[in-house]
């Protein structure tokens, strides 16, 4: 175990944990809502430091990450655990473990052994992904850390449910973000994932403040968040932030406890695609289809910078930063 970040001790044994939107009063014996992190005798522990569940060298663009050095791979690590409850999630074999599930919480994983199997793959980066990287803050901030030191960018894949003081205390090693923003209704963050939306905004807005390169993405569930008009208003809220944040509207398959809803029509996508383009967003991706919607296009010229199929780059005319065409400065970290 590790003693947690970002906690402080209240009376008579109680925690208060601040790493994420929740912030857990936890009684003594108890979990916080993550079930990784228990109160000991009035010290916050974390019980998947360094125990990783899933492991593997992904395409940067699996996160999904498109401007963030397309067509590089990067070294993928997950514990067990999540904040949200999400019915729909597609990780949920091991984001929805605890650490009650002592057969399930991973193996041994240090920091400097992820360092150097990141570089021994000739990964540009380490992704913190397939679950909720704030509930294994401690271990991702110290890998964060180390990979830094021996010229190695990172990535967090997440739902944005955390704190300022989270994204303050990683900011200085992290370069960028895909945040999920599943809804941009309240009431739905409350009743399907057991979270709430405000703090995923803020976490939106915050990491742009911050310089880390953001993108975002919106898994489109047919009857649930595929409205014109939820759409409209999650563009409108990502070009009011900043119009260069790609958005990613992805293709819901049926899953976990949403098995009864339909896989979301590829219309949709287009859809969706479209009322990106008209609040303004320069950059609209779709998701989990095959033949359109992965390229990127020169917001001025118009012409392909990056052309892909699935995961795989294959024609990538972005050069410092700039289209090859016609020398326009192209948002992300290249």
């Amino acid at each position: 175990m590790k003693e947690a970040f970002l906690c402080e001790k209240l009376e008579n044994k109680l925690v208060r944990c601040f790493l994420c939107a929740h912030q857990c009063r936890i009684q003594d014996s108890k979990f916080g809502n993550c079930g990784v992190r228990q109160n000991l005798g009035g010290i916050l522990y974390s019980y998947v430091y360094g125990k990783v569940k899933a492991s593997a060298i992904d395409p940067i663009e699996k996160k999904p990450l498109y401007h963030f050095f397309p067509g590089s791979k990067s070294f993928s690590i997950a514990t067990i655990g999540c904040n949200f409850h999400c019915a729909f999630c597609q990780n949920w074999e091991i984001s929805q473990n605890s650490a009650h599930d002592s057969d399930l919480q991973g193996e041994d994983f240090s920091s400097e052994k992820v360092v150097k199997a990141a570089l021994g793959s000739g990964c540009k980066s380490i992704s913190y992904t397939y679950t909720e990287p704030t509930v294994f803050f401690e271990y991702a901030f110290d890998t964060a850390k180390l990979a830094k030191e021996n010229g190695l960018y990172n990535n967090f894949v997440t739902n944005g449910f955390m704190t300022k003081d989270a994204l303050a205390m990683i900011k200085p090693y992290l370069d960028a973000a895909n945040v999920d923003l599943k809804f941009f209704r309240d009431e739905s963050y409350r009743k399907i994932c057991s979270g709430s939306l405000k703090p995923v905004l803020d976490s939106i807005q915050g990491m742009r403040d911050l310089g880390i390169w953001v993108e975002v993405t919106t898994l489109v569930i047919p009857q649930v968040n595929d409205s014109e008009e939820e759409l409209r208003e999650t563009a409108e809220f990502i070009a009011g932030l900043d119009k260069n944040i790609p958005w990613h509207v992805s293709r819901f398959h049926p899953d976990y406890k949403f098995n009864s809803y339909p896989a979301t029509p590829e219309s949709t996508l287009r859809k969706a695609q479209e009322i990106g383009y008209k609040a303004g967003l320069k950059f609209v991706y779709a998701g989990n289809v095959s033949g359109w919607g992965n390229d990127t296009y020169c917001p001025d010229c118009k012409k392909i910078l990056v052309k892909r199929e699935g995961f795989s780059v294959l024609e990538n005319n972005i050069t410092r930063g700039r289209c090859l065409f016609c020398n326009t400065v192209i948002p992300g970290v290249f």
